[in-house]
């Protein structure tokens, strides 16, 4: 018997958008407009959200801001652990004097971030790299901090963030759910008693 993970919403696709306005403003205005910007998504869900970040400032400062996509999957620490898909990366300039800006969905341990920067180096030496972010839960084990987040959504190690996307998932929002390990505790608790 399975139990049914318990989820709650914490962003919906509305506040996904307003999110992604705010941080494409915030990259303009620090970066003092959109030239030599280079979006990088780290695949699978970096990727739409950093297509959208760029159709943003092109809305509000007729600029095109390219957008690449990023494959990190060779150069995890967690390597022999997974066990998804390589995807191809695509990155439509040369890094050397721009300025890459990162885009995932969640940041978590940080792991995936340096993964993404050591990929990101194998391709050219950009003049700085910066972190967007939709959801950043904490919980960091490496040094990294994002520049640009959308929402700060403080979880306990026995939940999950997962964001869906309409481009991958078919709708957008942000969900905290159990862990598949905490519901099995909870299902054992249950049974137990």
């Amino acid at each position: 018997m399975r139990s049914a993970m318990r989820e709650k919403e914490v962003l919906d696709a509305e506040d996904i958008r307003r999110a992604l306005v705010r941080i494409a403003h915030e990259i303009v205005e620090r970066n003092h407009g959109a030239d030599s910007l280079l979006f990088v998504g780290v695949l699978t869900r970096g990727l739409p959200l950093a297509r959208r970040l760029a159709d943003h400032v092109a809305g509000f400062e007729g600029a095109h801001v390219p957008v690449g996509a990023l494959d990190i999957g060779l150069y995890r620490d967690d390597l022999s652990s997974r066990r998804s898909p390589l995807h191809k990366t695509d990155l439509p300039a040369n890094l050397t004097n721009t300025t890459v800006v990162l885009i995932d969905d969640v940041l978590y341990t940080g792991r995936s971030i340096r993964a993404a920067m050591d990929a990101l180096m194998d391709f050219g030496r950009p003049k700085q790299i910066q972190l967007a972010v939709l959801v950043d839960r904490g919980h960091r084990e490496l040094p990294i901090r994002a520049d640009y987040v959308g929402k700060n959504i403080p979880t306990s190690r026995n939940e999950g963030v997962r964001v869906h996307v309409h481009e991958v998932d078919g709708a957008d929002g942000v969900v905290i759910a159990d862990t598949p390990e905490r519901v099995r505790r909870g299902a054992q608790e249950r049974s137990s008693a």
